[in-house]
């Protein structure tokens, strides 16, 4: 593959793009959306061949899930398109303007940022996810998934190009780059990549701390941060222990391989006796799911392990299969499978504190009545989005009514949380004058 010509296609795609009208843009993603439902089979059975190669590798199941795209999750995709072509189009737009003393007119006006490059693993989701945002926008993009995904990227590709080509749309402003299949470095088009000064305008890294550690410490293009997601859940002394138990099984369990899945619970002191027990048991309904004793493997602090152990022990039992003890390493871990770390904590002060240690700035939230410790923990805790009493797993660009999203940033500069439409622009300044000169 010469990566040289194809970016050099990206930007001249891209240059014709940005003259493209809002409404031309949205009938292509339409298209787009046909295409994906037109195909739909062939895109299925390329993802039952990724997942049974995936299995057959020894791949583990939370992050086969991660892999698996449903008729249900096809349908999601396509809606995403229709609902990202009903929004309003930022490129064009004025954010502000005004005039200066000597006469001249500024405009602030919303501009693409010309060849993005996302470099992901599995979800295959993220393959027209990506696409329709950097469309949208007026940018031209290059994929690289992930070999497990491989199957399933071309035959969305396909898609994709034969929906652009039925709408008069840009064909050449999506390209795939393929991971090698054999030699001694399949990953040499990431290192090109990486270092594609003058041919690609930023890159975005999406999926665990190992790639994004990666792309963040060699690339000499801007890179725009997506982070490891290590999200808490803090259970204050006034919450409600139904709510608490609730968002807890449905941040853990229900897509454990995500970013924004919870990895470590905080449980105030003076409801651990009464929480604790209550989760392992709520855990044990998805021992089959799971394949683990207990359905989640709990990773416990002295105090944690300790009131399991005595609840255990009040009801005949021993020590549960499930509870172990916690190593340091276990607090800043993302697992991405089915492993929680616990930990009781004497304040509303220490589990903040414990927070912003450990956590990578991406989703955290309190459980309470209270608030005033609501609102400290929101103005303290240093992440994206931080809630209150509602499930970490809302942390999504279709859940916040984007439509879709390239990614979720954890960096501050730029864009920060998930990233929609106008986080693929940047802005240029428009200035009229009359002849003026600087004195």
């Amino acid at each position: 593959m010469n990566l040289d010509a194809l970016c050099d296609d990206l930007k001249a795609a891209a240059s014709r793009l940005a003259l493209r009208t809002a409404e031309e843009k949205n009938f292509a993603l339409l298209a787009v959306a046909s295409a994906l439902g037109d195909r739909r089979a062939e895109i299925l059975e390329a993802n039952a061949r990724d997942v049974a190669k995936a299995r057959a590798g020894g791949m583990k199941e939370s992050l086969v899930a991660r892999l698996s795209l449903s008729d249900k999750g096809l349908d999601e995709i396509i809606e995403s398109l229709k609902i990202l072509s009903e929004q309003t189009d930022p490129i064009g737009r004025i954010d502000e303007g005004w005039k200066v003393p000597n006469g001249m007119e500024i405009r602030k006006v919303r501009v693409p940022l010309g060849v993005a490059a996302v470099i992901y693993e599995s979800r295959p989701n993220v393959t027209v996810d990506v696409f329709a945002l950097a469309y949208k926008s007026s940018n031209a993009v290059l994929l690289r998934g992930s070999s497990s995904a491989l199957e399933s990227n071309r035959a969305l590709l396909a898609a994709i190009k034969a929906g652009l080509s039925a709408a008069g749309g840009e064909t050449d402003a999506v390209a795939l780059s393929e991971p090698a299949c054999e030699g001694s470095n399949t990953h040499a088009d990431v290192d090109w990549i990486l270092g594609a000064v003058g041919k690609i305008d930023v890159v975005l890294p999406r999926g665990g701390a190992s790639l994004i550690r990666t792309v963040v410490e060699n690339a000499r293009i801007p890179v725009i941060e997506t982070g490891a997601g290590v999200c808490h859940e803090y259970v204050d002394s006034s919450a409600d222990a139904d709510t608490a138990l609730r968002i807890a099984e449905n941040a853990k369990i229900q897509k454990p391989g995500a970013c924004n899945a919870l990895e470590c619970l905080l449980v105030h002191s003076s409801r651990a006796a009464e929480i604790l027990p209550r989760l392992r048991s709520a855990f044990l309904k998805y021992e089959a799911k799971t394949g683990r004793p207990g359905g989640v493997e709990l990773r416990c602090d002295a105090r944690a392990l300790a009131i399991l152990s005595s609840a255990e022990a009040a009801a005949g039992g021993n020590l549960p299969p499930n509870a172990v003890p916690a190593t340091e390493e276990d607090w800043g871990m993302e697992y991405l499978d089915y492993v929680l770390a616990v930990k009781v904590v004497d304040s509303l002060d220490e589990a903040i504190g414990h927070i912003n240690r450990y956590n990578t700035r991406h989703s955290e939230v309190i459980v309470t009545d209270s608030r005033e410790a609501a609102r400290e923990f929101q103005r303290r805790v240093d992440a994206a989005c931080v809630y209150v009493n509602a499930s970490i797993r809302f942390t999504d660009g279709g859940q916040f009514g984007m439509g879709a999203e390239v990614g979720i940033s954890t960096q501050k500069l730029h864009a920060r949380g998930p990233m929609g439409v106008e986080a693929l622009t940047t802005i240029k300044y428009l200035i009229d004058g009359e002849g003026q000169v600087r004195p």
